[in-house]
């Protein structure tokens, strides 16, 4: 009898604590859909000023309409973008609450740029969405004697030592863009690396350097007032805000092709769902028409699309432009 009563007591304390884990299973699901819940910090691991932090600025105010939730740019400049993006994947919490612009120096350029590097792209971040996809503009300070860019080359030839490039930074675009040129035209134009593209374009504006490759909507204002003269444009065919400017292939370089790319990455380990629902509203973000007029203005195109193909870009990317770095026989300490 003490045996039986045994039994149904513990069948109905078995049967009670089911019921409760199915009870509970709703509300952690609920839990984990209830993102965002807090402020979103949104990382830009370079200096205010440049065009990856107006990319930031023009998503800023959309994802807080969309999400309900205040977003807030952190400008972690340093390294070439690694300082910021270390932060992200070495620190922040796995929940979508911290965001990375991330761009193609940090995440597929400095692995082979630098001996040693503080995070791994691949392994420690995830990628969210690609956001752009920008060729860039061979200009050149007007004091410099060239409108085109045979007479850069002639130029830059004939005095080693007066020329000098700027770019963002060691490993961003305008950087292998400039060591791109060198390698293959012959020349020898120093590299003056800065800690991002708006001091650069300042000191390119006042002559302390005289060449940059740089990133179309920033020194556009500048070359339409007469500040800068463009000799080229990176992309495969002709920029629609310059159409009077040749593609470098035009101007002579055959095989001269360069574009670079910016997009969202989180921390590895994020939630699958939290990663869909960045991806989903970002996207949506992309096919508002008013948006994509101040996006293009920039000098980007609109891309969006797939995680997996941002992680795709991202892994081709790394050998792609890994082999630029070793061509120009550049690394880092």
């Amino acid at each position: 009898m003490k045996r039986q009563l045994f039994l149904k007591t513990a069948m109905q304390a078995s049967f009670f604590t089911a019921l409760s884990a199915l009870a509970w299973l709703p509300a952690a699901s609920q839990a984990q859909e209830a993102y965002p819940s807090k402020t979103i910090r949104f990382v830009v691991p370079y200096p205010p000023g440049g065009p990856t932090d107006l990319m930031a600025r023009l998503l800023q105010g959309e994802l807080q309409t969309r999400l309900g939730v205040t977003v807030m740019i952190d400008n972690k400049a340093g390294a070439g973008g690694n300082v910021g993006s270390a932060e992200v994947a070495k620190q922040a919490p796995a929940d979508g609450h911290t965001i990375l612009l991330a761009a193609s120096g940090p995440m597929a350029v400095n692995s082979t740029l630098y001996k040693s590097m503080p995070f791994n792209p691949l392994t420690e971040l995830a990628p969210v969405i690609q956001i752009s996809s920008f060729p860039l503009v061979l200009e050149v300070h007007p004091k410099v004697p060239a409108k085109t860019v045979t007479e850069l080359v002639t130029y830059a030839k004939a005095n080693k030592k007066d020329l000098s490039f700027a770019s963002a930074g060691n490993g961003t675009p305008q950087h292998l863009a400039g060591e791109l040129f060198n390698t293959q035209v012959g020349t020898e134009i120093a590299h003056i690396p800065y800690k991002g593209a708006g001091p650069a374009l300042n000191d390119l504006l006042g002559g302390q350097v005289q060449v940059m490759f740089d990133i179309l909507g920033s020194s556009l204002p500048h070359i339409q007032s007469g500040k800068l003269v463009p000799l080229a444009v990176t992309s495969a065919k002709r920029s629609p805000q310059l159409p009077n400017v040749p593609t470098m292939a035009e101007a002579g370089l055959a095989g001269y092709e360069f574009t670079g790319w910016h997009g969202i990455a989180v921390r590895n380990g994020t939630p699958a769902s939290v990663i869909e629902k960045l991806n989903g509203t970002l996207n949506a973000i992309f096919k508002e028409p008013e948006f994509r007029k101040k996006w293009e203005a920039i000098g980007t195109p609109v891309v969006g699309g797939t995680a997996v193909q941002f992680g795709d870009l991202i892994k081709l990317d790394t050998v792609r432009l890994g082999k630029v770095v070793k061509d120009a026989g550049v690394t880092l300490d």
